[in-house]
């Protein structure tokens, strides 16, 4: 996983859009009551302001917190996958309601019971796209451009 800043600012990136992109299509399709062709069109439209929102915010606020959080129940000695489950978890339960908040205010009429709406409707999706879809995406490209430990063919 990312080691030095280029890597971190490169897979915050690929996380956030990812997972922004994702979150956006599921919102837009419960805003149009289904998923067309359209629909994954029209989440493009809030891609340039809350890909940016969400990279700031986990680059330089809910990472560093995450981490703090899944290390008050794991150990260092724990497997690293499951360390990296538990990161993402924390960060997801983080990130969702600070960025259902943002879209609330943003694109909806803003109200706290508006927000808890949202919320309540993004935190399964975010949960389950992050830890079984996002997630695994993400660490894959990144693997693939960041090749560490292999041998260089002669």
């Amino acid at each position: 996983m990312p080691k030095t800043l280029p890597e971190r600012i490169f897979f915050t990136i690929v996380m956030a859009a990812i997972m922004v992109y994702g979150m956006i299509v599921y919102n837009v399709a419960l805003n149009t009551n289904g998923v067309t062709n359209a629909t994954f069109v029209m989440a493009l439209h809030e891609m340039p302001i809350m890909v940016p929102v969400a990279f700031v915010l986990e680059f330089f606020v809910v990472e560093k917190l995450a981490t703090k959080l899944a290390f008050l129940f794991m150990r260092p000695t724990d497997r690293p996958q499951f360390i990296t489950y538990a990161i993402s978890l924390m960060i997801v339960c983080i990130m969702c309601p600070v960025m259902s908040l943002v879209a609330t205010l943003l694109f909806k009429e803003p109200s706290f019971g508006m927000w808890v709406h949202t919320w309540g409707c993004n935190m399964p999706m975010a949960l389950c796209w992050q830890m079984l879809y996002c997630g695994p995406l993400a660490r894959a490209i990144f693997r693939l451009v960041f090749r560490r430990g292999e041998k260089q063919a002669m």
